[in-house]
């Protein structure tokens, strides 16, 4: 173990810790994956040996308790995120947790404050912020390239998570309610809704929503107990409306594009096949820019969420994707969901 490093324990040996979040620790040359829980140690055991890492656990308060480990990475399923944020932030631990930040607004209110008190560090895996065409994007919307936004189109689809689980197949959690809570709305609505926020520098204010199940079914038949589908219509703080939609059901190309309209232009982001970013003026003239390829699902490259979780643990000036910059979107999140059980609109601070 190399005490320069910043030790990291890995919460969770399934999918997200096996293919993204360890192979991009490993890629970090200033941190060390030094310890995976999970609460089946074969699992644990089998992970932590294929990446050569120490230490295996199966009881978290072990891992709390080891004083080598500066931080977590949470990488479980949804209903688990609140408690485990919690005892680590007791702990003295710096935290990284994966989205959905929590099942309920009041779990996310209490995982904040927890990170708060305990003065340590608790981000979420927000990590569309980062990609290379939203970063640009951000900054030509900022500087005035397509004047006052107006309306916009965002959208996550893809075939399913049938394949991204550690129990593949029509099995897999994030089908079932008591452990998922949120269908496609909490795996990619969430990406989504906190992007648009971001790249438009306005929160959600008000949302009519429905989310719907119309074609995932357990392998009884019978239809999984989450939303497949979510389809949102967002005003914005600074005026703009838009819509936002989430899939599980879109089995050709994945789509992960967003379009913005304003007064003197537009931008479409990951829309063309050819240019991950287009500005499109008013008068005809276009700009391509050509930034990087997001990743997908059935293609994860390193989308820099780990590079800057350790930046923020070396630079504390650096505030990183910080849970309080998160709960305006989960805000949104769970309005649409009252949105669409109650079938009107809602305010976001209702």
């Amino acid at each position: 173990m190399n005490e320069n490093k910043i030790h990291i324990a890995v919460i969770g040996a399934g999918t997200v810790a096996r293919d993204n979040q360890i192979p991009a620790f490993l890629k970090c040359s200033e941190a060390e994956v030094t310890a995976v829980f999970d609460r089946h140690i074969e699992r644990a055991e089998a992970l932590a040996g294929s990446y050569g890492i120490p230490k295996a656990y199966c009881r978290l308060e072990d891992v709390l308790a080891d004083k080598d480990i500066d931080c977590v990475s949470i990488c479980t399923g949804n209903v688990s995120h609140e408690s485990l944020v919690l005892a680590a932030a007791e702990a003295g631990k710096n935290i990284l947790c994966e989205k959905p930040m929590a099942t309920t607004l009041a779990d996310c209110e209490r995982m904040v404050s927890a990170a708060k008190k305990s003065g340590k560090r608790l981000m979420i895996d927000q990590n569309q912020r980062l990609a290379g065409a939203h970063v640009k994007a951000r900054e030509l919307i900022e500087q005035g390239e397509i004047g006052r936004v107006i309306t916009f189109a965002t959208a996550f689809r893809h075939g399913g998570p049938e394949t991204w689980s550690i129990d593949p197949g029509q099995s897999t959690w994030f089908f079932d309610k008591k452990r998922a809570a949120m269908g496609a709305m909490a795996d990619l609505g969430v990406h989504k809704t906190d992007l648009i926020q971001f790249l438009l520098d306005q929160v959600v204010v008000e949302t009519m929503a429905s989310l719907t199940t119309l074609d995932k079914k357990f392998a009884d038949g019978s239809p999984i107990t989450v939303d497949d589908n979510a389809v949102c219509i967002y005003r914005m703080s600074g005026g703009a409306v838009g819509t936002m939609t989430a899939s599980w059901t879109n089995y050709g190309p994945e789509d992960n594009s967003t379009v913005i309209n304003g007064t003197e232009g537009a931008l479409r982001i990951y829309d063309d096949p050819a240019h991950t970013l287009v500005l499109i003026r008013r008068d005809g003239s276009v700009e391509n820019y050509d930034v990087d390829q997001i990743q997908t699902n059935d293609h994860q490259t390193k989308s820099g969420i780990i590079d800057l979780f350790v930046d923020c643990l070396n630079d504390p000036s650096h505030e990183g994707i910080s849970a309080e910059s998160v709960l305006p979107a989960m805000r949104a999140v769970f309005a649409s969901m009252v949105s669409s059980e109650t079938g009107r609109a809602v305010r976001v601070n209702e």
